[in-house]
């Protein structure tokens, strides 16, 4: 070997434990330290819902949807298809329609009493809460109230159901508020407002206050349900179409839906001062707040808003999901992690009910 290969071989024989060395000293790429990371950052971005079924109705017309109620031990949804005259029954562990009760003119709310297995529905046109029995749906009493008669809101500590009716929908210069004893089976009074054009409600737990969108005065009523009157009016300045309230007792704040323009209000329970506003889905119907979930599920026309609270004063808009046209009416269920939003026939698609996990 001459002296050229002798010193090239040298060469090399030296190199390769510099190179190895080298080689390990050059930092490795840490999996398990990066996945962290990276397994948090996408966890804080995924959608808050997740559509995991749709229920077809093609025998249903175009119309709007009103309301949903749940049946939890009975595992049933009730939907009023409002335009179609129709209350519609589905099995919300197959996701499928079971049953339709056919003898109505224009459901609006309802209310479900699991006790009685009886459904009470709100017929707007007939001026009558029909009641049901949801072991056969055979029709069990009609309790008779005015026309207009359209949303509803229950009371668990009387079982007393009030009834919006009356006001423009009727030609009526003033709204009531009929009270329905639902145990008994009859109207047990009622309340007149100062308005033609009276919505949704909420009640509070703690007292004998109840909560009242005043659509024709952009305002919030608090009556007291003992006295049966109005004890303070409190205005939503600047909002106009006020449809959803609901009552967060333990942040003492109130989440009312408007139309005009399309925002969420967040209200001080105690003084009715506007605390904060945030823009929301246009036409809002149905805004379902989950008091064990810290949200609220604003449902309007395309979208529906999943707003999480931070505290009594701050939310945060977590997902602007698409929807369809007029997917206005929904229900959260945070029982089961469910959120149903109605979609009505609209051109050539047919009218549905949409199932989403609601994603914590």
């Amino acid at each position: 070997m001459n002296s050229m290969k002798i010193f090239v071989l040298a060469g090399i024989l030296v190199a390769l434990p510099l190179a190895a060395s080298a080689q390990d000293s050059t930092p490795k790429k840490d999996t398990t330290a990066h996945a962290k990371p990276k397994t948090a950052a996408a966890s804080s971005q995924k959608a808050p819902l997740k559509l995991v079924a749709t229920i077809p109705l093609p025998d249903l017309k175009e119309g709007d949807f009103d309301h949903l109620s749940i049946d939890l031990e009975g595992k049933r949804l009730f939907v009023t298809a409002e335009e179609n005259g129709k209350v519609q029954v589905f099995d919300t562990e197959k996701n499928e329609l079971i049953h339709t009760i056919g003898d109505l003119k224009a459901p609006h709310s309802m209310l479900y009493r699991g006790d009685l297995k009886k459904l009470f529905v709100v017929d707007s046109d007939l001026g009558e809460v029909k009641v049901y029995n949801t072991t056969d749906y055979s029709l069990a009493d009609t309790i008779k109230v005015r026309e207009g008669a359209d949303s509803s809101g229950y009371d668990p500590s009387t079982k007393y159901l009030y009834v919006v009716d009356g006001g423009k929908d009727a030609k009526m210069a003033e709204a009531y508020l009929d009270i329905i004893d639902t145990t008994a089976g009859k109207k047990v009074g009622e309340i007149k407002m100062d308005s033609d054009d009276v919505e949704a409600m909420a009640f509070d737990p703690n007292s004998s206050r109840m909560f009242v969108d005043i659509r024709g005065n952009s305002a919030v009523d608090v009556i007291d349900r003992d006295k049966r009157a109005v004890v303070a009016k409190w205005p939503v300045e600047g909002a106009k179409g006020l449809t959803t309230i609901s009552f967060d007792p333990a942040l003492h704040r109130l989440y009312i839906g408007g139309r005009q323009p399309a925002k969420l209000y967040v209200m001080d329970s105690d003084s009715g001062k506007i605390v904060t506003s945030m823009p929301a889905a246009p036409m809002v119907d149905d805004a379902g707040f989950s008091a064990a979930q810290k949200r609220i599920y604003f449902a309007g026309s395309e979208f529906t808003d999943v707003f999480e609270i931070k505290d009594a004063d701050h939310l945060e808009k977590i997902g602007h999901v698409p929807t369809s046209f007029r997917a206005k009416t929904a229900l959260v269920v945070p029982e089961t992690n469910r959120l149903y939003v109605a979609v009505p026939k609209h051109g050539a698609k047919s009218a549905a009910i949409r199932v989403y996990e609601t994603v914590l």
